[in-house]
């Protein structure tokens, strides 16, 4: 084990993934340089033919990457920033999204998509999207929600595994955040599995990605008041591991869904409708949602604090849920 930063644990995952298979290349935005350090040193250690640094032109090198994993490639295509997609659509939802359905089976999409989402760091609305629940409508894509670097790593290195294209989100708030990390090369983290973080009888917080730590402190905080909360990382959106996340709202009875992205037919919206519909009978209280507000994301640092949802707020919400608000 290894203590270090979440980009550091990105940048482990892909090296080792490109050492135990030729077949696996990076392409994207300023992987040479590595801007966000999620790919320093790579270009050194592979060379030019499977490091390839791209004008920026998210539509062109997002194609290339279908085209390649349709011949029997396994790209990593590094956006840089989840709301890059837009503009390569096309061929993110309407090729790589499709093509293995579409043909029967006989073409094997293993794309992966590496971006940065998520606010904290002014980048205004532009840059500071979490659209991982926009996503989450296109059946034939897989997302992944890391919530700190053992996670990333264990994540990343799944998803260049699977023969699916897969989206792995990283926000922007837990980049530079530091834990330890297993060494051992072999390690991954199934897509699908979630983690329950922090056990507890009262209430249960279910958490995306960067919303784990926040639910993490505000689970603290209601154990000074003598609330027992348990937190669920889901880890994954899709496949979204429902049967631990309905166990605890089993075992609980109460249960807050925590997300930094816009409520409105979001992940958070998913898996309230999960457990109303599959794990009604379950609950004591109405399900609460604590999500980012409905708005374009500020560029002023206090306006964009207040946006985010918060420990405060999460706090708020399971204490209402306890009381049967």
């Amino acid at each position: 084990m290894a203590r270090m930063t979440f980009v550091q644990a990105v940048r482990d995952a892909l090296a080792e993934e490109m050492r135990l298979d030729a077949r696996t290349f990076l392409i994207g935005e300023d992987v040479e340089t590595g801007l966000q350090g999620t790919t320093k040193g790579l270009r050194e250690e592979f060379g030019p033919e499977r490091v390839r640094n791209c004008p920026i032109s998210e539509a062109t090198f997002t194609g290339v990457g279908v085209g390649a994993a349709a011949v029997g490639s396994r790209p990593i295509i590094d956006l840089m920033y989840a709301t890059f997609n837009y503009v390569a659509m096309d061929q993110l939802v309407n090729q790589a999204a499709k093509l293995r359905y579409m043909t029967g089976g006989q073409v094997r999409l293993p794309i992966t998509y590496l971006m940065v989402s998520g606010a904290g760091h002014m980048g205004a609305a532009q840059h500071s999207e979490s659209p991982h629940g926009m996503f989450m409508n296109v059946p034939g894509l897989k997302i992944a929600m890391p919530s700190g670097p053992r996670e990333a790593k264990g994540l990343v290195k799944a998803a260049v595994r699977d023969d699916n294209p897969t989206l792995v989100f990283f926000d922007f708030t837990l980049l530079r955040g530091r834990a330890e990390v297993p060494d051992d090369p072999t390690f991954t983290l199934p897509l699908g599995v979630a983690e329950i973080k922090r056990e507890g009888k009262d209430v249960t917080i279910v958490a995306i990605g960067p919303a784990v730590p926040r639910a993490l402190a505000a689970a603290q905080g209601l154990a000074a008041k003598g609330i027992d909360a348990e937190v669920v990382d889901v880890l994954s959106l899709a496949p979204l591991d429902g049967e631990t996340i309905l166990a605890s709202v089993a075992k609980t009875g109460r249960l807050v869904v925590v997300d930094d992205a816009p409520p409105r037919a979001g992940a958070a919206a998913e898996i309230v409708a999960l457990a109303t519909e599959e794990g009604f009978a379950a609950l004591k209280a109405p399900v609460h949602r604590v999500c980012r507000l409905p708005v374009p994301m500020p560029f002023n640092r206090n306006l964009e604090r207040y946006v985010m949802p918060d420990t405060a707020r999460i706090e708020a919400a399971a204490i209402a849920a306890v009381e049967g608000k």
